[in-house]
């Protein structure tokens, strides 16, 4: 009964939550949700209590502040009014500021209302983050100052003590300090993690020598275009290049040589290929070619254009002109093939290629394009 208990509780707290929403937006719709159902329920047993003490209009003031805390957990129940989430972070936030500002003004129960402005800094800092926090803080804080210092104490509903009013102002802005300088290095370590993160799956997901995709990395683009193609029937098609004895490279200029042929070849396939283009290192020295809104006779064009470009091209490597040439593959992609099979056989064009004799460019078709 308890695990029941629980498990509907905190699904109560997961309302507005989707699959679909990021994971630092789903916490804070929680943490939202739990801030809205503390504040209304403590705000609601306050207001009781002060209804059965007389005090009417304290009483009256908790009971809206409560139902406007209610209104806050459950807006995320309409997701047609668009942002819930700010939405209901700044109706808190304006609600708790308000709330506050009256638990000063009125003194609460024995002028201990001011006692609950501590609760500001947090939720400010975690709704707000550093810098609007702070603007909110400091309004806050002017109207307080002005309220609790004015002539006479003419705005206020209460009588405080200077001392007790001074010890309160200064405490309040030790808490501020303290949550502020948390906030500042959360938010500074929440930026070093995005950075190392963003850092770790750049290289996870590209190839060190050449700085293109690697396979990991294209096989993202692949899906993205083959889900695409589902949709629209647009033509989407692959060209598979490797580079023609290029064990020879390697025995000649040695790895450094081989590494610098590369690395100078996938700049020229970057300049060489339209925005929309992606090429990626396949492994060792194949490159694989994604080309959408393409269909097979114009990929084979392309292709052609690239394996000529190449044999032109002479690579200055320490005083040596290193001239290569690739071998291409050429299949368009179709919705009766997975993209796994459509790379298989822009493969086996490529063998089909190097096996006539390299420095050719073969289609899926078996149509033989070649100087």
């Amino acid at each position: 009964m308890f695990a029941n208990g629980k498990r509907t509780f905190i699904n109560y707290l997961q309302i507005g939550t989707t699959d679909e929403k990021s994971l630092e937006a789903n916490q804070q719709l929680f943490v939202s949700n739990l801030f809205s159902f503390i504040g209304y329920t403590i705000t609601f047993i306050l207001a009781l209590n002060a209804a059965i003490s007389g005090t009417s209009m304290l009483s009256i003031s908790l009971f809206f502040a409560s139902g406007i805390f209610f209104f806050c957990h459950q807006v995320h129940r309409f997701p047609k009014l668009g942002n819930t989430i700010s939405i209901s972070k700044s109706i808190v936030f304006i609600n708790l500021l308000l709330l506050m500002l009256y638990l000063v003004y009125s003194g609460g129960v024995s002028n201990t209302g001011p006692l609950w402005i501590y609760i500001v800094p947090p939720v400010a800092f975690f709704f707000s983050g550093l810098r609007k926090g702070i603007t909110g803080i400091a309004v806050f804080v002017i109207i307080l100052t002005v309220m609790l210092f004015y002539p006479h104490e003419t705005l206020l509903q209460t009588t405080y003590t200077l001392e007790f009013k001074l010890r309160l102002m200064l405490s309040f802005l030790t808490v501020t300090l303290l949550f502020g300088f948390y906030e500042y290095s959360r938010q500074q370590s929440y930026n070093r993690i995005e950075d190392l993160s963003h850092k770790y799956e750049q290289q996870a997901m590209h190839d060190a020598l050449t700085n293109l995709p690697n396979r990991r990395g294209m096989r993202v683009y692949l899906n993205h275009e083959y889900n695409r193609l589902m949709r629209s029937k647009e033509p989407l098609s692959l060209l598979i290049c490797d580079i023609d004895y290029f064990k020879q490279v390697n025995d000649k200029y040695f790895h450094d040589g081989g590494d610098f042929v590369l690395q100078s070849l996938s700049k020229f396939f970057i300049e060489k290929i339209r925005q929309q283009d992606i090429v990626a290192r396949w492994g060792g020295e194949e490159f694989l070619f994604l080309l959408p809104n393409t269909s097979l006779k114009d990929a084979v064009v392309l292709a052609e254009k690239i394996r000529q470009q190449v044999e032109d091209h002479i690579i200055h490597y320490k005083h040596n002109d290193i001239k290569i040439t690739i071998s291409m593959g050429v299949n368009e992609v179709t919705p009766n093939v997975n993209i796994e099979q459509a790379i298989n056989i822009a493969d086996h064009s490529l063998y089909a290629a190097k096996k006539e004799g390299r420095n050719q460019t073969v289609s899926a078709d078996t149509m033989k394009y070649s100087t």
